[in-house]
């Protein structure tokens, strides 16, 4: 006769490995159901959509996004190369773009309107520079200007930041300044990348100008009015960009392939709807549907 005592120790046994073995099974099928979408690019664009993910993630627990930054130019590339499955840009997709992934099918949505604004160091704002021209800003980045008193301000030495070629606020800036997106900026003295690198150079410095997104204005770094001919100033507002106003604006972009993943689709939509255009307003951009 068997003893009893093994049998129920042999029965435990087998219990826990049954478990064990379900539990493991369990956790690889809960992997291999998780849809990741990935997107990268701007590091304008990318407060939206990380905070669309979260969002996101509550109403669709078994997706999983994953967001990047790089800049506009790396989320094109990226996306045509497959390496990404929506990009992320806040300038237009250019013709050579066009033309490079062709075979892919570059498809845009806009999801938010935004402004590139000329901004300086807290100090010089507050020391009377609150508005300069186009030509004023440009002689300033083509190394013309180097003293803020020049143009109205204290007795600085001015720190010219510009930005990585590849990003879109860049390319927009520059093309409204200096009527190319691609001029070079020989009076800059530093060159960085997303807005919050370039956003905490000018909140350190108490001579710096610079170039970022709207959303990116804080108590450290004041956006300048630009001033249009003889007109008045046109100070960098949620209104002036709203009602076209204020002269240096962009759409914010998604973009995709036209072999665009159902799910990845369903991700664009999200930030479409009223709940994801209610995150673009609450990063700070004007939203393009109500």
């Amino acid at each position: 006769m068997q003893d009893h005592s093994s049998t129920m120790r042999y029965s435990t046994v087998m219990s826990r490995l049954t478990l064990a073995i379900f539990v493991l099974v369990s956790a690889a099928c809960s992997q291999a159901d998780t849809v990741n979408i990935n997107v990268s690019g701007s590091s304008t664009v990318l407060p939206v959509v990380s905070r669309a993910a979260e969002q996101y993630a509550q109403e669709m627990p078994e997706v999983r996004v994953v967001v990047n930054a790089g800049g506009s130019g790396v989320g094109v590339k990226q996306l045509g190369s497959g390496q990404t499955d929506i990009g992320m840009i806040s300038r237009d997709i250019t013709d050579g773009e066009y033309e490079q992934y062709a075979d892919v099918g570059l498809k845009t949505y806009a999801i938010g309107v935004d402004a590139v604004v000329p901004v300086v160091s807290s100090e010089i704002y507050a020391a009377g520079v609150t508005s300069l021209t186009f030509p004023q800003i440009a002689s300033i980045y083509r190394g013309e200007v180097t003293n803020w008193s020049a143009i109205g301000g204290p007795d600085l030495e001015i720190l010219v930041i510009d930005k990585e070629a590849s990003r879109g606020t860049r390319q927009v800036f520059m093309s409204k300044i200096m009527g190319n997106k691609n001029a070079t900026a020989p009076g800059a003295k530093l060159v960085l990348g997303s807005n919050n690198e370039e956003q905490t150079a000018l909140a350190q410095s108490d001579a710096a100008i610079g170039m970022l997104s709207h959303a990116w204005l804080n108590d450290d770094v004041k956006g300048l009015s630009i001033i249009i001919a003889d007109g008045a100033p046109i100070e960098p507002t949620l209104a002036n960009i709203k009602n076209g106003q204020f002269p240096i604006t962009r759409n914010l972009l998604l973009v995709s392939r036209s072999d665009l993943s159902a799910p990845a689709q369903d991700f664009i939509d999200y930030i479409l709807s009223p709940e994801g255009q209610k995150i673009v307003e609450e990063s700070g951009y004007i939203r393009v549907s109500e």
